[in-house]
């Protein structure tokens, strides 16, 4: 195939080349599933060095249109990411219906989920959950680790951090299937009505050990949000850490705009 169209165009020759590569994408020269060439048929291609692949490839990866594994290159995404709704997906009714809310925007987006539980059990509170949960920092909590798959492939991972005095008398908080609806669902059925839940986002690189855990390129974009679940009784009784591969999630928030 020919080298990057526009004659004497605009912007560095690496750009020209990741602009080329993604209207291919987008024309379904380049289908869902395929590998995009690797950096040594690039190279020949384009005729240029192997450091303007390298930066052309940073750019085609920022489209969202691809995702790296290590050591299998990069393929063109066969689905648009998870859209996350954090207006609609903790909804009382998704609850009571029995869908916990990843299974829940999954399907919105057409995929397939599955969630492997990592560890439950109790632990002593990590600084920033203690903090949040209003208990002394090292106080017993239950923790719940989850790695969460999309379409076969890991995207997330969380930690629950939910105080000892609200769950010892849960018994189903401890078993690896809390039932329909999730942990929010059984914290209600005993009593722990939500008023809200608060979260806070942070965009950055992932560490060599996270990038190893949901199977990313080294450095690549991960989302950091912590999760706050209040009650009507003013309390927070489950603090979420979830970190996110950034490619694979889209954030819609809706905010009223009365008082």
């Amino acid at each position: 195939m020919g080298t990057a169209a526009g004659g004497g165009a605009a912007g560095p020759r690496y750009v020209q080349i990741a602009e080329e590569i993604v209207q291919q994408i987008r024309a379904g020269v380049l289908k869902p599933g395929d590998m995009v060439p690797s950096e040594a048929d690039l190279v020949d291609r384009y005729g240029v060095s192997g450091g303007t692949i390298r930066k052309a490839m940073v750019e085609v990866r920022a489209s969202g249109l691809v995702e790296t594994r290590h050591g299998k290159g990069s393929i063109v995404k066969n689905r648009p990411p998870v859209r996350h709704r954090s207006s609609d997906r903790f909804r009382r009714s998704l609850r009571q219906g029995g869908q916990a809310a990843y299974i829940a925007e999954s399907a919105q987006s057409g995929a397939t989920a599955k969630v492997s539980v990592l560890y439950i059990g109790p632990m002593e509170a990590p600084e920033d959950a203690a903090q949040r949960l209003g208990i002394p920092v090292g106080a017993q909590v239950l923790a719940r680790r989850r790695l969460y798959f999309r379409n076969g492939v890991p995207v997330e991972t969380a930690a629950s951090y939910l105080p000892w005095d609200v769950v010892k008398e849960i018994p189903e908080l401890f078993a690896e299937n809390p039932g329909g609806g999730g942990i929010y669902a059984r914290l209600e059925d005993h009593g722990h009505e939500f008023a809200e839940f608060v979260e806070t986002l942070q965009a950055r690189p992932a560490s060599k050990s996270e990038a190893s855990e949901l199977a990313l390129s080294p450095g690549a974009p991960v989302v950091h949000l912590i999760r706050e679940a209040r009650t009507t009784a003013g309390l927070v009784v489950e603090v979420c850490d979830t970190l996110m591969a950034a490619d694979q999630f889209v954030f819609e928030y809706r905010i009223p705009a009365d008082d």
